[in-house]
């Protein structure tokens, strides 16, 4: 079974593309330009979730759904990565309790390898 990754991120650029790098590595990918995917985890069932920090027309902050996944499902296993250029991102995603974050812009070869290691 492919491993799926949920990506929430208001910049349809951003969606494409990671879409097609992670579906061209054998990926189950799910995207979202919305928080609104969030409220789904349950039903989705993520095995890593990749997120936005600030998503435009969402009323919440990426760093805000973070803090709920984390407190909803703290017996699963979904990991969070924020991907954002907020200059203060180590700390918004320490507060948040994210399993790790990846500053935009990124490599995409760099952003590949680190959802790979947190997937093996």
């Amino acid at each position: 079974m492919n491993k799926r990754i949920l990506i929430i991120d208001d910049d349809e650029d951003i969606l494409d593309i990671l879409k097609t790098i992670f579906r061209d590595e054998g990926f189950d990918v799910i995207i979202s330009n919305t928080g609104q995917a969030a409220s789904q985890i349950h039903i989705i069932h993520p095995d890593i979730i990749l997120l936005d920090v600030r998503i435009n027309g969402s009323p919440k902050r990426g760093d805000e759904i973070c803090s709920e996944i984390k407190t909803q499902y703290p017996n699963q296993k979904y990991p969070v990565v924020l991907v954002s250029a907020e200059t203060n991102l180590a700390v918004i995603a320490n507060d948040c309790g994210a399993d790790f974050y990846i500053r935009k812009p990124f490599d995409i070869y760099d952003i590949l390898l680190e959802v790979k290691k947190r997937l093996t």
